[in-house]
This record gives C-alpha cells, structure tokens and sequence, in this order.
C-alpha cells in the first residue's frame, strides 16, 4: 500500500448554487449550531467530498509500508542491536477530533517497536513532537500510542514529552544559507536512527515540518513562524506557494546533511467525523438529504444544547472520538513520502471551484489544533478563521482580494488558564496596544518567548510557549493583509472588537455591513465544514 494510487472519492465535493429551493445551510457556531438561509441568486455553498472507503486491512498495510518503503532500505535492515533508536510522533493537535482507538500512531508505532525486538535493539526512546505546544496528559499519551507501548515505555522515562526548554535536551544542528537556524531535540539528533510517525489530516502536516518543526525549539520555530514569513505564505496548506514550508524545507536539508537518518511514516485518514450512523450523523450530509429520523436528532440536539452551560457543552464534544479511517500508508524517504501522501490528501479533501466571490462565509466549531479539551478562546477564533479556513484553498483564495470574511462563532471572552496563560496577557495587553503582527513583534515577542514563569508552566504543567499567542495571531498575517474587512457573528462584541473585527448579531446584519466593504448585491461563497475540504480556485 505504500504505493498505491489515491482511492476513487465515493461521491466528490462540489459548489451548490443557491436557489429557491435550497433549505436552510447548516453552520457551525462553537458548541452549537445555526441554520441560516443564503441569498438567493448570488451565493453558492462549497460541500466537501463524502469519506473515502478506508483500507480494510491497516495494520496489513502499514507492515507493508514498513517493508517496502519509498527510495529507502526495508526498516528491518536499518534496525541493528545497539543501536540508538528515536520514534517521534504527533502531538495532541492531530487528528482532530481524537480517533476512535485504535489510533494510527499506536498501529504504526506497535509495528515498529515489534520489528525492533526482533532485530535486538533494546535503546528506544519514544517522544511526543511538541515543538512549542502544551505537554500532553498521561490520557492523550495513552490515547495516541496505547496502554500497552505506554505501560512498557513511560514507567522507564523512555515515553515522554518533549521539553524544548530544557538546554541539556536541546541542540543547534546549523543554519540554512538564508539563516533558518535548526534546532532539534538532543536525543533525536543523536540516534542512529530517528522514525517520525505522522497522521497528515490537511495538507499542511507531514514532510520536512514534522522533524524541523516538532522536535525544535524556539530558535528554529521562529525561523518561519514569524509575520514575514506567514505573509508571504499563499496559501500554508499548498507546500509549492508557501514560505513556512520553504524554511522547512530548507531545515529538512540541514537534517539530511548533519542527520540523524530520518525514516518517516505518514498516513492519511477520510473525513468520517461523525459517522454513517449515531447522534451527530447528520452533521455530515447535505442539507436536503436530511431524512425525518435526521432532522429530529438535531432538533433533539438544538434543545439539549440550549439548557446547558458552556462547559457542559464543551464536555461533551470535547468526548467525541472521529470512526476515521486509514487511507493511505507511506514510509521511507521524506519527500517521496510526503509526495504521495499529498496526493492522498487532496484526492479526499480538493473540490473544484470556478472564480472567486465578495463574501466567504463560514461557520467554526468548537475545536481546533490548539484547544484540545479546553475552550476555544478569542485568539485561537481568530487563527482558526484566518489562518486556518481562509487558508484551506490553492490557486487563490474563495474570496476576493479585499473582500470580507464573516465568521459564526461565539468568541466568547473566555480562556483556560492551565492552558493558555500566556493568551490572557497577550489579550489584555498586547492587542489593547497593537495588532499590526510586525510590531508584536518587534516589541512584545522575546518578552514573552523568554518570560521565567511561562517557561516554567510550558515545562512542569500543561501550557503553551509563552510566545505562542504570537504565532497564532502571525499565522493570520496573510488573512489580515488580503481582507478588507473580517465580521463575526453572534460573538461577545467586546472581544469581537479587541481582534479587530466587527460583530453583528445576525447573518443577516453581517451581509448588510459587508455592503459597507464590497458594495451592494454582494456574490457569497459558505464554505461548508467540517468535515475539512480544500478549494481548489480556477
């Protein structure tokens, strides 16, 4: 399986043009949802493509994979006793939601670790890539790699996090001609033998960035998460027009040069968030393929929803495990890898799209790569519209060059203190004094990149980098430069307007104040999701 073909997509994406007859459109809106009517005549609606079939033997393929890699050696032969082996995986952030067990990275790193006794080798290390992301719990780490590897593995200190703060863990490998500096954990740079296990949901994920980027630090993260950079990035989920993946790129040739010698796993999954069955099926059709028993589950679920409180709501997706399924396997050489891997990607999540509107619309949900059982707050709203959904086209963007971007969500003024403290002091203090990322950072970056107490909270809790906010508000550099204007609806409006944005109570209000932007009679675009799609613009 590791080289086969893109599967064929049961029933593909495509745009609805609004008519008459078109029903209510379903948005997301945090932990809720609303159903609003479209212009009629001059709005069309993008719906991603249904699952594809999984493969139905995975742990078959990925012993395949492991045996006949991609421009390398069978992993068997790179396997000798004495040696020093590192398995890296993804964090926390991937997928998103969490996978029904088992996980991809515990199929794929079981297989591994079962080749590894049999060749004699006894010095494993296994590491979650954090890069500058929180620590993951002892239930994530389960969750990820199960019971068993986590049994045999962490009670010894050879499962673990990774702490990119710690100076005796870290180490400088070099620097690109064009100054990327690469920074790698010391254990992984010393292996004889480093395995990157890797879930690519969005095309942004995998190849280069999942060493260069998840086993650094600071000095290398900043190489490419910083405003030039970011702006300049055309679209972050498309490598060939995208600055960030550049940088590590360039990082990746400063890693086959000094080594260790990378062996990467990369797998795809399909879009089955909800399930073919179950309570929240119907999130996954068409609107007007909703049947009576659909429409009374979401009715039941609208009403359920309404009594409770947000962390009751939040509790309970937060639970949601995704019946995704593997759809690809690939291992061996970075690049050859992540070549086909892509090819996987786009062959689930690419809908043909014809020209460009005035208007995006966009419903968010509860969750994105950086608030995994906690509150989605005012800023990660922010990167999650701008940086990651305006993002997921290639060409050009679904809207407009200064067109206007309107957001369902209700961004409430709310942050998880264990989480996020760092956000807090970025809300309160740097965006009451600037939101222009190039100033962030040059006067408030280093500050926090470098702030003791923050270090100690990324290091012994479950925080994010003190400099992580930055990066999040840099990620929507482009967004910001491209847009003329950026609306959310039915959010607090304090924290609306503390972004930037401007809040309107109704889909309705929002549409008549983007007039104010693009004129009247405006063309609209709703980009339907999750699950995740990405437009293909002609």
């Amino acid at each position: 399986m590791s080289k086969s073909k893109p599967r064929p997509n049961p029933r593909p994406g495509f745009v609805l043009e609004v008519d008459r007859q078109t029903p209510s459109i379903l948005f997301h809106h945090g932990e809720g949802f609303r159903m609003e009517k479209l212009p009629v005549g001059r709005s069309r609606v993008i719906y991603p493509g249904e699952p594809i079939h999984g493969i139905k033997d995975p742990d078959g393929a990925i012993i395949d994979a492991l045996l006949n890699p991609m421009d390398d050696d069978p992993l068997p032969a790179l396997l000798t006793p004495g040696m020093k082996l590192t398995i890296a995986f993804d964090d926390v952030s991937l997928p998103l939601p969490a996978m029904v067990k088992p996980d991809l990275r515990q199929r794929v790193i079981e297989a591994v670790l079962d080749m590894a006794a049999a060749a004699g080798v006894d010095d494993v290390h296994l590491v979650a890539a954090l890069a500058l992301h929180r620590r993951m719990t002892e239930a994530e780490l389960r969750q990820a790699v199960g019971d068993r590897v986590y049994e045999a593995f962490a009670p010894h200190g050879q499962l673990y996090n990774l702490d990119a703060e710690d100076p005796e863990q870290m180490v400088i490998l070099g620097e690109s001609d064009q100054g990327d500096t690469v920074q790698m954990q010391r254990r992984a740079a010393e292996s004889d033998l480093l395995i990157y296990v890797n879930i690519n949901l969005t095309s942004m994920n995998g190849g280069w960035k999942s060493t260069a980027t998840g086993l650094s630090g600071y000095a290398g993260v900043r190489s490419h998460h910083n405003p030039k950079t970011l702006t300049q990035s055309k679209s972050i989920m498309d490598k060939d027009t995208s600055a960030f993946h550049a940088s590590n790129w360039r990082q990746g040739e400063i890693i086959k040069r000094h080594g260790p010698r990378v062996f990467q796993i990369e797998t795809t999954v399909n879009t089955n968030t909800y399930g073919h069955t179950g309570p929240l099926s119907m999130l996954q059709k068409r609107e007007w393929e909703w049947n009576f028993q659909d429409r009374a589950k979401f009715a039941t679920m609208q009403a359920g929803l309404s009594r409770m409180t947000g962390a009751q709501k939040r509790k309970i997706f937060h639970s949601w495990k995704s019946p995704y399924e593997m759809t690809s396997v690939q291992a061996g050489e970075v690049d050859a890898v992540h070549n086909k891997t892509i090819e996987h990607v786009y062959a689930q999540h690419m809908v043909p799209v014809e020209g460009q509107t005035d208007i995006m619309t966009m419903g968010l949900p509860y969750l994105s790569p950086y608030n995994v059982n906690a509150v989605l707050n005012p800023v990660l709203v922010a990167v999650l519209g701008l940086g990651y959904f305006f993002n997921l086209y290639r060409g050009k963007p679904v809207v407009k060059e200064g067109g206007v971007l309107i957001m369902s969500h209700p961004t409430p003024w709310e942050f998880n203190p264990v989480h996020h403290p760092s956000y807090i002091d970025f809300f309160e203090q740097v965006l009451t004094e600037t939101r222009d990322p190039v100033v962030m950072h040059k006067k408030y970056e280093k500050k926090f990149a470098e702030d003791e107490w923050y270090r100690h909270l990324y290091r012994t809790s479950n925080a994010y980098h003190g400099v992580h906010p930055f990066y999040m508000w840099y990620w929507c550099s482009h967004a910001l430069e491209y847009l003329g204007s950026v609306i959310v609806v039915g959010g607090d409006p304090k924290a609306v307007r503390r972004l930037g944005f401007k809040p309107a109570s109704t889909l309705q209000d929002a549409l008549e104040m983007a007039e104010d932007t693009v004129g009247p009679q405006p063309t609209i675009s709703h980009f339907h999701n999750p699950p995740v799609l990405m437009a293909d613009v002609s």
